[in-house]
């Protein structure tokens, strides 16, 4: 890195803003100088360099092809010191940033963390709800919760808890519900984008989904849930989803029966990430009350290394 020893950064800087950024005056906006200050640095940028990274055009300066080369790995490189510099300041004040599915933040994860707060008073929890898959090797998060089979490549996936459905409804609907088979003379609620079917608890019960009649459809788990606390018929939740609607009664679980997706909840960490007590604390604390909200879980094994490397068709 000798190199970079011949120009100094704040000229770099500069370089990068206007490439970026199309023009002088974006670009002090941004640095808090004014445009003549990063034109002198841009040149200084040039001199040291000994190339000319822009071309002067009446309407202002256009990257030449050389410069609009260095600006990319300019902007990349800003990224990264910039990634670099929030995790220093992450770590100096305590803040955990964790990536999360609005779903799981907003139905499970709000209702628990004060919980935390009490444990461990010296951490605050930043929460980054996305659907987006986020990669927690070049993301600014420190550790992100998933629901798939745990094989993500380029990760460590620990596993949390295993995913298992069963139908809920309002208290007045369940009245009805003795039997599975019941389930054909209610109003059944459907999730659009749901990554599992009826017959995943049905089959087990000798039944299947052409029992099961029409009822309103909805594009997210969430507003599927709270249309069965509104009494709009039955639909098939699960944990931590349908936890706090249960726990506070708006909700009731007619059968016992909970049967297994096949996915997980996971909790993700970039593969060369460093060990952070913060990070440990809060996974164990997490883990622990998602065990506990359903009761606890006996002899499941922990997937091996291996097993955590696979195309990432997890959520």
């Amino acid at each position: 890195m000798r190199n970079l020893n011949r120009v100094h950064l704040t000229s770099l800087r500069a370089v990068e803003a206007v490439g970026r950024l199309g023009n002088l005056a974006a670009a002090a906006d941004e640095l808090g100088v004014t445009p003549g200050a990063v034109s002198q640095q841009v040149q200084r940028a040039e001199e040291a360099l000994g190339r000319s990274l822009f071309s002067r055009e009446a309407k202002g300066l256009r990257l030449t092809p050389l410069g609009a080369e260095v600006c990319e790995r300019l902007t990349a490189g800003m990224r990264e010191l910039s990634r670099g510099v929030a995790l220093a300041e992450r770590r100096a004040h305590g803040v955990l940033t964790i990536s999360i599915a609005p779903i799981f933040a907003s139905k499970w994860l709000v209702w628990k963390l004060d919980g935390f707060r009490k444990v461990d008073p010296d951490i605050r929890v930043r929460i980054d709800a996305d659907v987006g898959l986020v990669d927690p090797n070049t993301a600014d998060v420190d550790a992100c919760i998933r629901v798939g089979r745990g094989k993500y490549p380029g990760v460590k996936a620990e596993w949390m808890l295993d995913q298992e459905v069963f139908p809920v409804c309002n208290p007045r609907l369940a009245q009805s519900l003795k039997k599975p088979s019941d389930l054909a003379n209610v109003p059944i609620i459907r999730d659009r984008y749901a990554m599992f079917e009826w017959d995943v608890w049905l089959k087990p019960n000798g039944l299947d989904a052409s029992i099961l009649g029409e009822g309103p459809v909805y594009s997210d788990g969430a507003l599927g849930l709270d249309a069965a606390i509104a009494g709009q018929g039955v639909f098939l939740a699960w944990e931590p989803l349908a936890s706090y609607a249960l726990a506070s009664g708006q909700a009731v679980a007619p059968f016992p029966d909970r049967y297994p997706t096949g996915e997980s909840y996971w909790f993700v960490t970039g593969e060369t990430a460093r060990g952070n007590p913060h990070v440990t604390r809060f996974r164990d604390w997490l883990t622990a009350e998602l065990q506990s909200s359903v009761g606890g879980i006996s002899g499941r094994p922990q997937p091996s290394p291996e097993d955590t490397r696979h195309p990432p068709e997890d959520r």
